[in-house]
C-alpha cells in the first residue's frame, strides 16, 4: 500500500441510518469520544430533524441520503471521508475503543487491505453458542462479511474497487467477495455483539438456514430486489423503506468511486 506501515492510521467511521434515532443516540456519544477516531459520518436516509439533532449535537459529520439504500448510503460517506481506512458500522452495534485499536494494529501491515470482526451474540444462550462457534470457523476460512461485523478498508482501496454496489440486499457480501479477492484481509477480535432475540424468538435452526437460503438464492444469481421483497414480508409495509431503481446482482461498478453529490450539514 502507498501509506507506511509506520504512520498513524486515521480512521473514518461510517453509519448508515434509517430511523435509527434510538440506536444512534446510545452509540454516538461514546463512538465519537474513541481515541483514534479521525470523523464519524452518519448518513441519514429518513431525513428527519430528530435525527439530525441527535448526530450534530454529539459533534458527528450529518449527511442526508436521498433514499434508504444501505451500499448507496456507505457511498456517500465514503465519499465524503477523509481518513485513511473507512469503517462502515451499524447504529446497532457499539464500537469500542478496543476495537479501534485492533483496526490500527492491523493496517499497520501494509499487505492488509481491510478485514471485519468476529461476531458474538449479547445472550449467553446455551442454543446459540454452537452457532458463534460455526460462524468464527466458516468467517475464520475465507466466509462472508457481514454488514454488522463492522467491516473495514483502507480508503484508495475502497475506490480502487467502486465502493458497494447499490443493491437493496446482499450489498455487504457483494463487497466482501471483491474485498478478499483484492488482498489480505485481517479477521478480528474483540468480537463485536450482535442481538440474539431474532434467533432466540424464531429459533437459532430456522433462522440461520433462512440466512444460508438467501445467500445461496443470491449466489445463484437470483435478484436482490426478489430477495428484498422475501426477506422483509414478515414486517409491516409501514416499516419497509421504498426500493429504487439500483444495480442488477451481477452489475458491478467499473470506474472508480468518484466525489457524489451530497447535503451536508456541519458541525455543531
Amino acid at each position: 500500500m502507498s501509506a507506511s506501515a509506520a504512520a498513524p492510521v486515521r480512521v473514518s467511521v461510517i453509519v448508515p441510518a434509517w430511523n435509527d434515532r434510538i440506536n444512534l443516540t446510545n452509540l454516538l456519544p461514546s463512538l465519537v469520544r474513541l481515541e483514534g477516531l479521525h470523523e464519524v459520518i452518519v448518513v441519514d436516509a429518513a431525513g428527519d430533524s430528530h435525527t439530525e439533532g441527535i448526530v450534530r449535537h454529539a459533534n458527528a459529520i450529518y449527511l442526508r441520503a436521498p433514499a434508504p439504500n444501505r451500499g448507496a448510503q456507505m457511498n456517500l460517506g465514503a465519499a465524503r471521508a477523509t481518513g485513511d481506512a473507512l469503517v462502515f458500522h451499524h447504529a446497532d452495534t457499539i464500537l469500542t475503543q478496543a476495537h479501534v485499536a485492533a483496526i490500527t494494529t492491523a493496517l499497520r501491515d501494509a499487505h492488509v487491505v481491510g478485514g471485519a470482526f468476529y461476531r458474538k451474540f449479547d445472550g449467553r444462550h446455551p442454543r446459540l453458542l454452537w452457532l458463534e462457534t460455526f460462524a468464527r470457523y466458516l468467517t475464520r476460512l475465507g466466509g462472508t462479511f457481514f454488514g454488522d461485523q463492522s467491516v473495514f478498508v483502507r480508503r484508495e482501496v475502497f475506490a480502487a474497487l467502486s465502493g458497494f454496489a447499490p443493491i437493496p440486499l446482499m450489498e455487504d457480501m457483494e463487497f466482501s467477495r471483491r474485498l478478499r479477492r483484492s488482498g489480505a484481509v485481517a479477521v478480528l477480535d474483540p468480537p463485536l455483539e450482535s442481538s440474539s432475540r431474532r434467533h432466540l424468538r424464531r429459533g437459532a435452526w430456522r433462522t440461520s438456514l433462512q440466512n444460508g437460503l438467501f445467500i445461496l438464492l443470491y449466489r445463484c444469481g437470483c435478484s436482490p430486489h426478489r430477495l428484498h421483497r422475501w426477506y422483509y414480508r414478515e414486517r409491516r409495509a409501514g416499516q419497509r423503506p421504498t426500493l429504487y431503481p439500483t444495480a442488477s446482482p451481477n452489475e458491478l461498478p467499473e470506474t472508480p468511486l468518484a466525489p457524489q453529490p451530497i447535503e451536508e450539514l456541519s458541525r455543531s
